[in-house]
């Protein structure tokens, strides 16, 4: 496939998910919402047959920057047909704010191996710190939304030394431990709200108050429209550093630890040193993501950070292949629309990830979006 068809496969895709994306949101019957999703995966089932899936994978790989273009300027159309609908603002900001989040889990365990079972003890961590931070107005927003993250990092550390000294099930058991210990810490605590939780303040940035509805000019729309930019401009940023970090020397000796720690060691990588950083890094992305979710929230309770939700975010990287930052962004966008839409099976929400990861893991153990096998080129060595 030449350049110039490649080039139009990846603007075809692009407009393909846009218009597909418009029109799941916008379905609201379920009988709809079904047919959409089975004309779907009939349509995925006949381009694998077909190789029409492959050639897309394809032209994509080629051209990533074009694709990373085309996905944010399609987000932003995405934002602005929506613009005055909370519903769905709230569900995308949702999804953004969990792709966050989910890519610091990524780094941790798709390139580190680090296993954490407690994602969202850290993603409370970054919300709970915004919260008390604002609500005592002691630092202005965007400090406490970069303070939660710091937080989120510094609670970590706690964890450093049971989880370097551990590995397999014993590491997953101590991160399920903290984060059971989390959610009971935060109902008996009555400074951080007990079971009720706390009211967090609003988001602003420069004098712009985004608990307020959008008016720019003759353009109206909910005050979500504020907080879905701003995420998006911090997701785009997240995305480009955790794959220059995956591309880099650094990702490199992240994949050697995960595949072989004797071997890593024996040339001369420190294992200690990159799980520290790949655990710290991916908390800090945790906890930042909480405080915009908590800030766009306004309201947060224990409930919001249960050892349940840190098995959706698993459950999300697994579905969409660890160590691929687009399956994540795919994997996210699933898992948190289809319960919203489909409303008879929102009680049965944890039943659904638990058979889609069991599906997952017997059938496709890669994922939806396999990591391609990495060509290790001299840049990566250097």
């Amino acid at each position: 496939m030449d350049r110039s068809r490649e080039i139009f496969v990846c603007l075809l895709s692009a407009m393909a998910l846009l218009v597909f994306s418009v029109v799941f949101l916008l379905a609201e019957d379920e009988t709809v919402i079904g047919s959409y999703m089975v004309g779907g995966a009939v349509l995925l089932w006949i381009m694998v047959r077909m190789g029409v899936y492959e050639k897309v994978i394809t032209a994509v790989s080629h051209h990533e920057r074009l694709w990373a273009s085309l996905v944010f300027i399609a987000a932003l159309i995405l934002l602005f047909f929506f613009r005055d609908n909370h519903y769905c603002l709230f569900l995308v900001g949702t999804i953004f704010c969990y792709t966050i989040a989910v890519l610091g889990l990524n780094v941790q365990l798709g390139y580190t191996g680090v296993i954490n079972f407690s994602a969202a003890s850290f993603f409370g961590v970054g919300g709970y710190t915004a919260g008390m931070l604002l609500n005592q107005g002691l630092v202005p927003p965007f400090a406490a939304f970069i303070l939660g993250g710091v937080m989120a990092g510094l609670v970590g550390c706690v964890l450093l030394l049971p989880v370097l000294r551990t590995s397999g099930h014993y590491s997953a058991l101590v991160t399920m431990a903290f984060a059971l210990l989390f959610n009971v810490f935060l109902e008996v605590n009555e400074s951080f709200g007990g079971p009720q939780g706390i009211a967090v303040p609003s988001f602003s940035l420069f004098g712009v108050d985004f608990g307020s509805d959008v008016e720019w000019g003759s353009i109206t729309g909910s005050f979500y429209l504020r907080y879905d930019l701003f995420i998006l401009v911090f997701l785009a940023i997240v995305f480009i550093m955790v794959r220059r970090v995956e591309r880099s020397w650094m990702g490199l000796a992240m994949d050697a630890v995960r595949l072989d720690e004797t071997a890593s060691a024996c040339f001369g990588i420190n294992i200690v040193r990159w799980k520290v950083t790949a655990f710290t890094m991916g908390n800090v992305l945790m906890g930042m993501a909480g405080a915009l979710y908590a800030m766009m929230l306004a309201y947060i309770s224990p409930a919001n950070f249960t050892f349940s939700d840190s098995l959706l975010f698993l459950s999300i990287l697994l579905l969409g292949g660890m160590g691929n930052c687009w399956g994540v962004l795919l994997a996210t966008s699933i898992m948190v629309v289809l319960p919203e839409k489909l409303q008879f099976i929102q009680e049965y929400r944890y039943l659904l990830y638990s058979l889609l990861v069991l599906l997952m893991i017997v059938y496709r153990p890669m994922g939806l979006l396999p990591r391609r096998t990495r060509v290790v080129t001299s840049e990566d060595v250097a």
